[in-house]
C-alpha cells in the first residue's frame, strides 16, 4: 500500500489498533486515517481488541465522511478487521477492502506514525486513573492533530488544511463542557476554527498524574 499514493480525500483509508493503559488495565485503540490528509477520521476505545472496537471507529469515521464507492480500505490482518461482520460492511458501502502483506511491517506505516506521535505526546511519562481520563486525552490529542500538527509528508501542511473539501466541521468525540463519553458516539465539542482547544492537564489533576518526578 505505500506504493499507492492518493490524490485526493477519500480514495484510501487506514485502519490499525494499538494498546495503551489506563488504571493499570491495558486499553486497545481502534483508529481510522484519511490517508491523503493524515486525518483522524474516528476512533474507539475498549477493554478488548475485537469486532465491536474496529467497526466503532469505522462507523465514527463514515459519520464525518459520506466516501462514494471505490475506497479502499487499507489494515493489518487481524481477526477484528477480518471479520465477516467488518468486510460485509466494507462491501455494503462498495469499500475495497486491501491487508496488509506478509512480513510487510511498512505496509501500515502512516497510521503508525500517528500512534508513535500519540504515545510520546500524550500517553508516555502519564498514569491515567481511569478510562474516562484516558479518553477525554485521547480527545484532546486528535483534536489537536487534525487542526494543527504540521505533517512533514505534506510539505509542513495540516491533515484540516491540505484540501478544500475537507473542510467540514469536525466533532470529538467528548464535550468539554458536559464531560461527554467519547464512546458513546456523540459529537461534542465543536472543532470549528478556532475552537480546538489544547489539553489542559490542570483540568484532568484529580485523573492524570504524572510520572515524571
Amino acid at each position: 500500500m505505500l506504493d499507492v499514493h492518493p490524490t485526493a480525500p477519500n480514495q484510501i483509508w487506514v485502519g490499525d489498533v494499538t494498546y495503551v493503559k489506563s488504571a493499570g488495565q491495558w486499553r486497545y485503540l481502534a483508529v481510522v486515517m484519511d490517508r491523503h490528509s493524515r486525518r483522524i477520521l474516528g476512533w474507539s476505545l475498549a477493554p478488548r481488541r475485537d469486532l465491536p472496537l474496529t467497526l466503532a471507529s469505522l462507523n465514527r469515521a463514515l459519520l464525518r465522511r459520506r466516501p462514494a464507492p471505490g475506497l479502499i480500505f487499507h489494515s493489518d490482518r487481524g481477526v477484528e478487521f477480518s471479520a465477516y461482520a467488518f468486510r460485509a460492511r466494507l462491501a455494503a458501502l462498495g469499500i475495497t477492502q486491501s491487508m496488509k502483506r506478509p512480513r510487510e511491517i511498512g505496509d501500515n506505516a502512516f497510521i503508525e506514525s500517528f500512534f508513535h506521535t500519540l504515545k510520546a505526546d500524550v500517553i508516555h511519562g502519564h498514569v491515567f486513573d481511569n478510562a474516562h481520563a484516558l479518553r477525554m486525552a485521547i480527545s484532546h490529542y486528535t483534536c489537536r492533530y487534525n487542526r494543527t500538527r504540521m505533517q512533514s509528508s505534506l510539505d509542513y501542511a495540516r491533515p484540516l488544511t491540505t484540501n478544500a473539501s475537507e473542510h467540514e466541521d469536525y466533532h470529538t468525540w467528548v464535550s468539554t463542557k458536559s464531560g461527554q463519553d467519547p464512546q458513546r458516539g456523540r459529537p461534542g465539542c465543536s472543532m470549528r476554527a478556532g475552537s480546538c482547544r489544547p489539553l489542559n492537564r490542570g483540568s484532568l489533576a484529580v485523573q492524570v498524574t504524572s510520572s515524571r518526578a
